[in-house]
C-alpha cells in the first residue's frame, strides 16, 4: 500500500497540490462549498494512479486543491462507500493520500437519517462519537503497522477543540447545531423498523452510511477529525413512511448554507 500511496502522490503533487494543510470529504449537502474556494488544481479520480471513482450519481468525482478562507486545502468531491463494492482499504485509500500530501487536519460532511427524534430533518448534527456497524475495519490487514499504530485508540475519535469551534460558530451564527453519536452502517438499503428501534437503543442519535471508516483511518495517521452530520429524514418505527430520495437530496440542500457557513468558519480560525 506504501508503494501506491506514493504513486498516487507524486502524481497530484506533479500536478500542483502542494503542501495542504487541511482536508476536506465533501458528503451529500456540502457540494456547493466549491464555489467558495480559489481552485488551484483538480484531477478526475479516474485519472489518479490507484484510486476508485465514484458510482454514486449525486457524488462527484474529483480531487480539488485550493485556498479557502485563507488556508491550503484538499477536496473530496465525492465519497466511496462500502456499499458501491469497494473495500474498506479502497474507501479509506483518499485519506492515506491526503495526509501523504500535508495534511493534519480532516474535516467531514455527511447526509443521515435522525434516529434521535429530538431532531429535526433539514438541522446538522455535530457528531461527537460513532458506532462502527459496518463489519470490518479499515486497520484489519496485514502490514498496517507499517503506516501506523495498530492498536488505535478511539476514546475520542472526533476533535474536541474544533468540535467546541463548531459549537461556538453555531451560537454566533444563530445555527441549530445537534451534538450526537453517528451510527455506520453498510446499506445501500436503509432501516427497518426494527433496525431503527435497535439502533436508538444502542444509543444512536443519526444513522448513515459512511465517514466512519475515514475516520478510523485519519485517528490511524494521527490526523485531527471533525465531521458534521446533515438529517435528511427523521426515522420514526412507529410512523415509518416509505423512502424519499428526492426529498433527502432536498432537506441536505436545505441545509447548505449552514453547513458552508459552518465549515469555512472554522477553516478561517484554525
Amino acid at each position: 500500500m506504501i508503494k501506491l500511496i506514493q504513486e498516487s502522490v507524486k502524481f497530484l503533487q506533479q500536478r500542483g497540490f502542494e503542501t495542504p494543510e487541511i482536508g476536506i470529504i465533501l458528503g451529500t449537502g456540502l457540494g456547493q462549498i466549491i464555489e467558495t474556494v480559489e481552485v488551484l488544481a483538480e484531477v478526475s479520480y479516474n485519472h489518479i494512479p490507484n484510486f476508485p471513482t465514484a458510482t454514486v450519481e449525486f457524488h462527484k468525482g474529483k480531487l480539488i486543491y485550493g485556498m479557502l478562507s485563507g488556508k491550503k486545502v484538499i477536496l473530496m468531491q465525492g465519497r466511496f462507500h462500502l456499499y458501491e463494492g469497494y473495500s474498506l482499504n479502497d474507501v479509506t485509500f483518499p485519506v492515506r493520500v491526503m495526509h501523504a500530501l500535508g495534511i493534519d487536519k480532516l474535516l467531514v460532511s455527511n447526509a443521515s437519517g435522525a434516529i434521535n427524534l429530538s431532531f429535526k430533518k433539514g438541522e446538522i448534527m455535530l457528531i461527537d462519537d460513532h458506532i462502527n456497524l459496518q463489519g470490518g475495519s479499515p486497520l484489519a490487514f496485514k502490514g498496517v503497522e507499517q503506516l501506523g499504530e495498530r492498536f488505535v485508540d478511539m476514546s475520542a475519535p472526533y476533535d474536541t477543540e474544533m468540535n467546541a469551534k463548531f459549537e461556538s460558530i453555531a451560537t454566533e451564527k444563530g445555527i441549530n447545531l445537534h451534538k450526537g453519536v453517528y451510527a455506520s452502517v453498510v446499506g445501500p438499503q436503509l432501516e427497518t423498523r426494527a433496525e431503527y428501534r435497535y439502533l436508538k437503543i444502542i444509543g444512536a442519535d443519526a444513522v448513515g452510511m459512511s465517514t466512519v471508516p475515514e475516520v478510523i483511518v485519519a485517528n490511524h495517521l494521527g490526523l485531527k477529525v471533525s465531521a458534521l452530520s446533515v438529517l435528511t429524514d427523521e426515522c420514526d418505527p412507529d410512523n415509518l413512511k416509505p423512502v424519499d430520495i428526492p426529498e433527502i437530496i432536498a432537506m441536505a440542500e436545505k441545509a447548505e448554507p449552514e453547513m458552508i457557513t459552518l465549515f469555512t468558519e472554522l477553516i478561517a480560525q484554525l
